[in-house]
């Protein structure tokens, strides 16, 4: 039996064992976020999807393999619209995630163009595919941007979707050796930035998120019977050292939920200790 009552559709792509799996046991869990969550990634981890849905108290989740590029992702989007059918509601495309890591080092001598066009390709370019797909379902679920309030007749603004870039630091200054990494991470801020002057007024709702520090995933319903690298972890979050992934996950849901009157386009995410 298909599942009852989910609020939407979210579609995560970077959904690694960590950053990714916070993120994405928020989104699932029927007491917070409870949408349907497509997990993407390279490897299309069937196990972690499961793994989230035990630990997100029964939330619905489902692994896809996609890598960047435009072809993969057509048809990873092609299988979500299938399996978002097959769960018998009409569940909207809610909530869009890019969240991937792709560190690029090379001393600068030693950089070829081959490589440094190859970095931008996955990540920049890939971003805008990724980010156009998502654009035209999210526009393609309403027939028009407002809709009339039943009391009064009063018009009022249709929000279509949220589109969140995961970034980092490096998208507004870089070091050496990170001439391909800072101009990716750039580029995708800038795209964020178009994306944003472009869609807003349509309803699409563009957030660029900067992570300042190392992000960890715990699960907060299992810290006290964890193993002791868990309790570690746990403790540097606790101490305001690391960002804790569900964290990002609960922030990220707000912005979801964020009102047609404000709406944030740019976070700069950081734990308490990290150093400005």
């Amino acid at each position: 039996m298909p599942p009852t009552g989910l609020s939407g559709l979210a579609i995560l792509l970077g959904a690694g064992p960590t950053t990714g799996a916070g993120i994405a046991r928020v989104l699932a869990r029927p007491s917070q976020g409870n949408l349907a969550v497509a997990l993407l990634s390279r490897s299309g981890d069937v196990q972690l999807a499961e793994r989230l849905s035990r630990e997100s108290d029964g939330g619905v989740l489902k692994a896809f393999k996609t890598d960047t590029s435009e072809q993969s992702l057509n048809s990873a989007f092609d299988e979500i619209k299938q399996w978002s059918e097959s769960l018998g509601q009409d569940v909207k495309l809610k909530l869009a995630i890019w969240s991937i890591k792709h560190s690029h080092k090379t001393p600068f001598e030693d950089e070829s163009a081959q490589r440094f066009g190859d970095s931008l390709q996955i990540y920049v370019t890939g971003a805008m595919a990724f980010s156009q797909l998502c654009l035209k379902w999210m526009l393609a679920q309403y027939p028009a941007d407002v809709e009339r309030s039943s009391e009064g007749g009063q018009e009022e603004m249709i929000k279509k979707g949220t589109l969140i870039f995961t970034g980092t630091l490096g998208a507004l200054r870089t070091n050496p050796g990170y001439a391909a990494y800072g101009a990716g991470r750039a580029g995708v801020r800038m795209l964020a930035q178009s994306l944003a002057r472009e869609y807003s007024a349509k309803g699409v709702h563009v957030v660029h998120a900067i992570a300042n520090g190392g992000i960890m995933d715990i699960d907060s319903s299992a810290v006290d019977g964890a193993a002791a690298d868990a309790k570690e972890k746990a403790a540097k979050v606790m101490l305001g050292e690391r960002i804790r992934a569900e964290s990002v996950g609960r922030l990220y849901l707000d912005c979801m939920r964020q009102s047609c009157d404000l709406w944030v386009h740019e976070l700069d995410m950081r734990p308490a200790r990290e150093k400005f």
